[in-house]
């Protein structure tokens, strides 16, 4: 068995993040894990006509502490543990993986293919490139798919 005692979840507040963050409670529930969620404040630089770099606007730390501390496992007994960084996703990703000593990467996915997928890029899959730890991908849909009603039952009196 996988010895996994730390599970590191990076997160982008996405529903889909919002699935990969359910599995990991379990996981980190069932393997007695530490949980860390992770989410990195993506910081862009933004070329002025005259060639000089401006930072991009940056969503406000606390604003984003207070999101972090939205994420609650059901369960009690998991230990989570959270961090917000800033920078570009996938390297802050990696890095908080080696100095964590994560046993487990467990993050959503958009499931971005073609051309918006070649144009935004994937942080999943880099990270699944990348990283030195198992990565453990999570691709749900946003909302639930709303069923068709059974046929069958309904024609039954």
């Amino acid at each position: 068995m996988l010895p996994i005692r730390t599970i590191l979840h990076p997160t982008d507040f996405s529903d889909y993040s919002r699935a990969a963050f359910e599995l990991a409670c379990a996981l980190a529930r069932d393997y007695g894990a530490e949980l860390i969620v992770l989410h990195v404040n993506h910081t862009t630089a933004i070329y002025a006509p005259d060639g000089v770099v401006a930072g991009a606007p940056i969503e406000e730390p606390y604003e984003l502490r207070a999101k972090l501390a939205q994420l609650r496992p059901d369960d009690p007994r998991v230990k989570v543990e959270y961090k917000l960084l800033d920078g570009e996703p996938v390297e802050q990703i990696l890095k908080a993986a080696a100095s964590t000593n994560a046993d487990l990467i467990v993050l959503g996915t958009h499931g971005a293919t073609g051309l918006s997928r070649l144009l935004m890029g994937s942080v999943a899959e880099d990270v699944l490139r990348r990283a030195l730890c198992p990565v453990l991908t999570v691709r749900a849909h946003p909302k639930p798919i709303a069923r068709t009603p059974d046929v069958a039952a309904a024609a039954t009196p």
